[in-house]
């Protein structure tokens, strides 16, 4: 049994991409977890509804149409982490990466928590936008670390989720897919399903980045991907023209950018932040190093190249680390650069980008766009909605000579606005359709046009927001606890029973006295309490329903309640909510605070403040003898307690709790030392022999991180336009004529589309259609399916399969051979009709049994063939089912003679088989260790013993030949045997 269902992304203009794949014995597998630039939590509710039943997660791409909502997943959904993740290791390292730059770079990456969600009550107009918790890069990190990175061509057996039922024997294999680094195409084996989902491949490869594994050799599929039970493929492409050679494709964005910058105007490309980006920046890289020595020199000269995106050396640097991954050339080069030794002359290394400077910063994006010499900028996104690429469109738009040069075709995610992204392409597409002149690249101006779009900030709640998100707040603790079968987190107000003034005092009791089953969830629960949330709580039960107070509700809830049930319950919900105040104190007795014996000297020399009253209280950076530092403080100078330290940045200085404006001489060493060294060697010179690096600061103050629940706010701008727009297609993405050329190669039974819009999706089912029809002789007919967002599609392989019965006789002569964890056995027998007798269940027969009247020798049963149900004729209240049963091929009642001449011509017919299949990596190991020389001469041919070939072609068949008297032919005959089981017949 095999079921699809697309969860987003089919038939839709949204190009995220979400798949449930439900397999026989409640295997389900959830390829992909995207989302798009609208970031609408809503549409993750299908997920959401399916998380309790998936089994494993398999990741195609690490763009956001593949894995934009992982983090989200992770963080607010319950029991999401518990699901093992699949995936290759760039698509781990890049995916980290991505969500890290897209988090850092839009509030409104956090989604907007439905109003429904919040209240209750359906969404209205007055929307509060509140948002959810966003990850913080250390949860990316550590979502992403939980990922089980694979490699290509690695069959693996995946381990299910707690709740999931057993896998049995599925198999997950992963090939490239091209179009990113890392991309995969996933080869699913379970049973008799042999199921190939490829979304977004490319078959071409490129500079940087290897295209899919589908071919071997010539114009054959790899073995594996051959005769897929289904596949599931993507439509994306149908409806675009043919695409550019890689030469020509590259020339034509080279030529685009020297111009450009010859007349003295600066370059915007926007892309992704991670994937894509990489084989664009490789391209440019290239592009520099090569034409400083040729004719455009000074152009390239005066010209500076920007990789902007919060994230760009993290992902360079993972680049470095995977150079595996990368197209066969570049590889290569790359090592030869790395491993050669002084003086064999310089080799160039591809991997050095040092004509590239890294931007991760708002104000170094800004001085590189300010500068008064020409750039190219690589800025993350391509849909100019959230990433760098938005901030410099701004900067650019007044100047004719600039150039935004679109590498893809930009989606409209939300129907009720167009983004700043898909205005740009509807005005290059309008001008150019409307256009006909030289082939080529085409350049429109938009000059005179105006555009709309939103910048996104957050702002802090008022009371009734705040009383909203801690509502919704307390529902999700709720919820959380309730699926991880663990109560203790079931009450938000657990802690509020102690008395304010006290906690402090009885910290240090409660480690003492605690249960050691408590002490782990006591401050799980005390981090989930914010101080909003404690003064609301304080005053009163709040918006919190009786349900939400748990045990609580027997002191704070709004009726009087003498009883609480607490059967079943487990932690602070089965004791009364009562905590006694314990006097602080020693082994020795009472607890001696040494500020109340100083004397009036000591009292002056700590700041003046009178230690002995007890009413008056410290300052936060003053620190009293004996007492206690908070964790993260570091003691300072005459006894005040040290600043806290910003995570991730060393220069973080404060003054009474806020933030401190760097100094000049702060200023001044930042601009001194730069990030000179680290952001890919020394920067070119300008025509005067003169750096401008000092002209660009990458110091910026980090910004105060917002505590608290936010909420999203919207500006409307509008921008005027005079720059020119562009379009190289640099998707590197299947269209129509691959699609049409691969597909009928891999022969699928099944072929299921997604991801793609509706029209591009129905041309390209008809366009297959036509092709199997034309092929009718050939036997290569498919069933086509083009479903729609949730609906399910049926594409098991055993849709007409048959149930029958094997006769005792015939299963006394079975002989079963395991094959790869598969019993296997060949047998010969006479199907006949056999009869089924049911009560009826209203008699009430614990003894039912179960008559079989198998038909005589030779014969069918017509009448059982014909009426699968009937009533009995000996009991009329009985009814008989037909089953089709498999016997042995000669009855045991005929005589001797008879019996000996149907086995004879049984034996004849029925020859035993050998069954399995021959790995030659295994096969050259076998003999290597039996001393012989076993060498790979070539793809699928293996020399041993420089006389002996062993041949595996594409479809599997293996040859042996031999040169001359080979010696030690039979021996590798006989390897060759054992690594198959011999099959007999019955």
């Amino acid at each position: 049994m095999f079921h699809f269902t697309p969860l987003l992304g089919a038939q839709s203009e949204s190009p995220a991409s979400q798949s449930l794949l439900e397999l026989d014995g409640g295997v389900k597998i959830l390829v992909d977890v995207g989302w798009d630039e609208a970031f609408d939590a809503q549409r993750l509710e299908a997920v959401e509804k399916q998380v309790s039943t998936v089994s494993i997660i398999l990741l195609t791409h690490a763009t956001i149409e593949h894995l934009g909502a992982y983090a989200h997943c992770c963080k607010h959904i319950p029991l999401f982490t518990n699901i093992p993740v699949y995936a290759t290791t760039p698509v781990v390292n890049l995916g980290r990466t991505l969500l890290t730059d897209l988090y850092a770079s839009t509030p409104h990456a956090a989604s907007i928590i439905p109003l429904s969600s919040v209240s209750g009550s359906p969404a209205s107009d007055a929307s509060p936008n509140l948002l959810f918790e966003a990850p913080t890069p250390d949860d990316i990190a550590s979502y992403f670390a939980r990922i089980n990175p694979l490699k290509y061509s690695q069959p693996h057996q995946p381990i299910a989720s707690p709740f999931s039922p057993s896998l049995g024997n599925l198999t997950i294999t992963a090939y490239g897919a091209g179009h990113t680094l890392g991309g995969t195409l996933w080869h699913i084996q379970h049973g008799m399903e042999s199921i190939v989902y490829a979304a977004d491949w490319n078959q071409g490869r490129e500079n940087l980045l290897p295209g899919a594994t589908l071919l071997s050799g010539g114009q054959e599929i790899i073995e594996p991907l051959q005769r897929p039970t289904a596949l599931i493929c993507s439509s994306k492409g149908a409806e675009r023209g043919e695409s550019l050679l890689r030469k020509d494709r590259d020339a034509t964005l080279v030529s685009l950018v020297r111009e450009t910058i010859a007349q003295g105007g600066k370059v915007l490309i926007p892309t992704d932040s991670s994937a894509r980006m990489l084989e664009l920046a490789f391209l440019l890289n290239e592009t520099w190093r090569e034409g400083l020595d040729g004719l455009h020199a000074d152009t390239y000269r005066t010209a500076r190249l920007y990789m902007a995106t919060r994230s760009a050396a993290a992902s360079v640097r993972y680049l470095q680390s995977m150079l595996e991954w990368v197209e066969e050339s570049v590889r290569a080069e790359a090592e030869a650069a790395m491993t050669k030794g002084k003086g064999q002359g310089d080799i160039n290394n591809p991997m050095d980008w040092r004509f590239i400077k890294m931007l991760e910063r708002e104000s170094g994006v800004q001085q590189a766009l300010m500068r008064s010499k020409p750039c190219v900028l690589l800025a993350s996104d391509a849909s100019l909605e959230w990433g760098f690429a938005k901030q410099a469109v701004q900067a650019l738009a007044s100047d004719p000579r600039n150039l935004v040069i679109l590498t893809e075709e930009v989606a409209a995610v939300d129907p009720l606005r167009k983004g700043l992204g898909k205005q740009l392409w509807e005005a290059w597409q309008t001008q150019t359709r409307n256009s006909s002149g030289a082939s080529g690249a085409k350049i429109v101006s938009a000059d005179g046009m105006t555009v709309d779009f939103r910048q996104a900030s957050t702002a802090a709640l008022n009371l009734d927001e705040t009383a909203l998100y801690e509502t919704y707040a307390a529902r999700q603790r709720q919820l959380h606890s309730t699926l991880q079968g663990d109560n203790t987190l079931v009450d938000p107000t657990a802690t509020d029973v102690l008395d304010p003034q006290d906690e402090d005092e009885s910290s240090d009791s409660d480690e003492e006295d605690e249960d050691v089953e408590h002490q782990g969830r006591a401050l799980n629960l005390s981090a989930q309490l914010t101080q909003q949330s404690q003064k609301r709580n304080k005053s009163g039960a709040g918006a919190l329903s009786d349900a939400e107070l748990g045990v609580n509700v027997l002191l704070k809830g709004k009726t009087t309640v003498h009883d609480y049930d607490v059967r079943g319950k487990r932690g602070r919900e089965k004791l009364f909510p009562f905590v006694a105040q314990r006097q602080r104190g020693d082994e020795f007795g009472d607890a001696i605070k040494p500020e109340e014996y100083l004397r009036a000297e000591e009292r002056d020399a700590i700041e003046g403040v009178d230690m002995r009253d007890g009413s008056a209280k410290q300052n936060s950076e003053t620190a009293a003898v004996g007492q206690k530092r908070k964790w993260g403080e570091t003691a300072g100078p005459k006894g005040r307690r040290g600043e806290k330290q910003a995570p991730g940045n060393k220069r973080a200085r404060t003054e009474g709790g806020k933030p401190r404006a760097p100094d000049d001489i702060d200023a001044a060493i930042a601009r001194a030392t730069g990030e000179r060294g680290k952001r890919g060697g020394a920067p070119p010179t300008t025509e005067e022999g003169e750096s401008d690096e000092d002209e660009e600061s990458d110091y910026e103050p980090d910004d105060a991180v917002p505590s608290g629940p936010q909420k999203l706010v919207y500006e409307s701008r509008t921008l005027d336009l005079r720059l020119r727009i562009a379009h190289v297609d640099f998707s590197a993405l299947h269209d129509l004529r691959a699609l049409l050329m691969i597909v009928p190669l891999m022969r699928p039974r099944k072929l299921i589309l997604i991801s793609g819009e509706e029209s591009e999706t129905q041309r390209l089912a008809a366009e297959f259609r036509k092709l199997r029809y034309g092929r009718e002789e050939e036997g290569s007919g498919m069933e086509i399916s083009t479903p729609r967002v949730g609906e399910v599609v049926d594409a098991s392989v055993d849709t007409n399969a048959w149930t029958l019965k094997l006769s005792r006789a015939l299963v006394k002569r079975l002989t079963w051979q395991n094959v790869k964890g598969l019993g296997v056995v060949a047998l010969t027998g006479r199907l006949g009709m056999g009869v089924v007798s049911r009560q009826n269940e209203d008699e009430g027969d614990t003894n039912k049994k179960k008559k079989l009247k198998l038909s005589s020798h030779g014969r069918e049963d017509e009448t059982a063939s014909k009426e699968l149900l009937r009533p009995s004729s000996s009991d009329p209240n009985a009814k008989e089912l037909a089953i089709p049963i498999l016997d042995l091929p000669f009855p045991s009642t005929t005589n001797s003679s008879s019996s000996s001449l149907a086995a004879n011509t049984i034996s004849r017919v029925t020859q035993p088989v050998h069954v399995g299949d021959t790995r030659l990596a295994d096969l050259r190991a076998l003999l290597r260790s039996a001393g012989h020389e076993a060498l790979f001469s070539g793809e699928g041919t293996l020399l041993i013993d420089g006389s002996v070939v062993v041949r595996k072609s594409a479809s599997g068949k293996v040859e042996i030949e031999g040169v001359g008297l080979a010696q030690g032919f039979d021996e590798v005959r006989r390897a060759v045997y054992g690594g198959l089981a011999l099959v007999a017949g019955v």
